[in-house]
């Protein structure tokens, strides 16, 4: 792959780290420069958070541009290096109702501290019917696409369980994608695993 080929999206001001040295580089502010971006290369190579990554998957998305490479860093030499050589392997690409990709790991929790009450499902498998301090909801590299687990008072997930989908039906939730709080609170909430996967350098 050529250098012409491939472009750095750099978030939250970092800097261009080394090995990504002789690339387009484009500082993001907005999702315009992810939409360009996406038109002109056959890798994107990502510079910042979890939550920028899904920013960009979620572009990706929109545009029906699954087939573009994806590689992902936080500005490390390793890992930047990685996403500049490494071989891109289709993985599960998991979004919520909203099209919202996550990336890293999300939760349910209640409303200003309290407790989630209603019941909360993977697959066919119940989390919990009732009451609960919590779900953390992560993806997984391989299929199904994702796992969840009821969160303790500490916060500690249990016993994991893998799925397609996992479903909250609730009083009322706080939902957290990537670190980032959603604006409102809900009564429902899914996510799921994409019919198509996204090509992830590594």
């Amino acid at each position: 792959m050529t250098t012409s080929d491939q472009v750095v999206l750099l978030f939250g001001g970092r800097q261009l780290p080394r090995p990504l040295r002789g690339l387009t580089s484009v500082v993001v502010d907005g999702s315009d420069e992810v939409d360009s971006a996406v038109g002109q290369c056959r890798r994107l190579i990502v510079v910042g958070s979890d939550a920028d990554l899904a920013v960009v998957l979620g572009r990706l998305l929109r545009a029906a541009r699954l087939d573009v490479e994806v590689g992902f860093t936080g500005g490390g030499w390793v890992t930047a290096r990685t996403a500049r050589r490494g071989a891109a392997h289709r993985v599960p690409l998991i979004r919520d109702e909203t099209g919202t990709v996550l990336v890293g790991a999300a939760q349910w929790i209640g409303v200003d501290g309290a407790d989630l009450h209603g019941e909360a499902i993977v697959d066919d498998a119940v989390l919990f019917d009732g009451s609960a301090p919590g779900v953390r909801i992560e993806p997984t590299s391989t299929t199904p696409g994702m796992r969840a687990a009821v969160l303790s008072e500490r916060g500690r997930p249990g016993r994991w369980a893998a799925g397609r989908a996992a479903q909250l039906g609730t009083t009322g939730a706080q939902v957290i994608r990537d670190g980032v709080p959603a604006p409102r609170t809900v009564r429902r909430s899914t996510f799921y695993r994409h019919t198509e996967g996204w090509l992830r350098v590594r």
